[in-house]
């Protein structure tokens, strides 16, 4: 069934315009991935303090040089609707709502039982019933999750580790596979459990980029629309409520 998908979507795909073959050659993708890693390590490891606010900022510069080289435009990675607007919003929106509900309800409650642990949400407490952080909250999260990350790891990245291995069914499928492990621990600051939300997170947003015949709206919409469910539960401060449904429905 998934590779079913996986072609319909191939085949779905417009034609890239022709870029040099020295662009696409391996030695050069694997120089981009390489700087890619190098940009994770330093965050990682905060050398020197190098990423400032988020190393999405960074990711994104290097895959808009990489597409600039190769005689690209964000367009040919699928930064452009699918079938319409109404069909876009609404679709994405019920798409992110439903990813929220299962990490929710489903993989969260299940990864708590196993591990014993909750994913690390520290960073957001400062939303916690602060209302006035809502309006930068929601341009933080529209901005570098919902088009940032979208661009850089289903948009660029995904397309990058599908050229190294051919561009074929099993490429793209290897790439589904990398980008989702490798987009899940990029939020190390969330623990392990966090980390683990977050590839299965991933893979469902690469799922919907390649069913969506590699159109990116479907994705950021539905990335941003979870996000700010997230954020909006953080500043209600719902989490004592979810933990209650949790209990009362045997999921902890």
């Amino acid at each position: 069934m998934g590779l079913e998908l996986l072609s319909v979507c191939h085949s779905a795909q417009p034609v890239s315009p022709p870029v040099s073959v020295w662009a696409n050659s391996r030695l050069i993708i694997i120089g981009e991935l390489v700087l890619f890693g190098l940009i994770f390590v330093a965050d990682y490891y905060r050398w020197h303090r190098l990423i400032v606010i988020s190393k999405t900022l960074y990711l994104f510069v290097l895959a808009w040089l990489s597409l600039r080289l190769r005689g690209l435009k964000w367009r040919s990675i699928g930064l452009a609707l699918y079938r319409s607007w109404g069909y876009t919003l609404a679709i994405g929106a019920l798409l992110g709502i439903g990813n929220e509900c299962l990490e929710l309800f489903v993989t969260q409650p299940l990864l708590v039982r196993l591990f014993h642990r909750w994913p690390d949400l520290s960073d957001l407490r400062p939303l916690v019933g602060n209302r006035k952080l809502l309006g930068l909250a929601l341009l933080l999260t529209w901005a570098l999750a919902a088009f940032g990350e979208e661009l850089v790891y289903r948009g660029y990245l995904m397309n990058r580790v599908a050229d190294f291995f051919g561009r074929n069914r099993t490429a793209w499928t290897v790439s589904l596979i990398l980008t989702s492990t490798l987009f899940g621990f990029g939020h190390f600051d969330q623990g392990a459990i966090g980390q683990i939300e977050n590839v299965i997170g991933g893979l469902l947003l690469a799922v919907f980029y390649l069913v969506c015949g590699r159109k990116l709206a479907d994705p950021i919409v539905a990335h941003g629309v979870q996000d700010t469910v997230d954020n909006g539960g953080c500043i209600a401060d719902f989490s004592g409520e979810i933990s209650r449904w949790h209990v009362r429905w045997g999921l902890l």
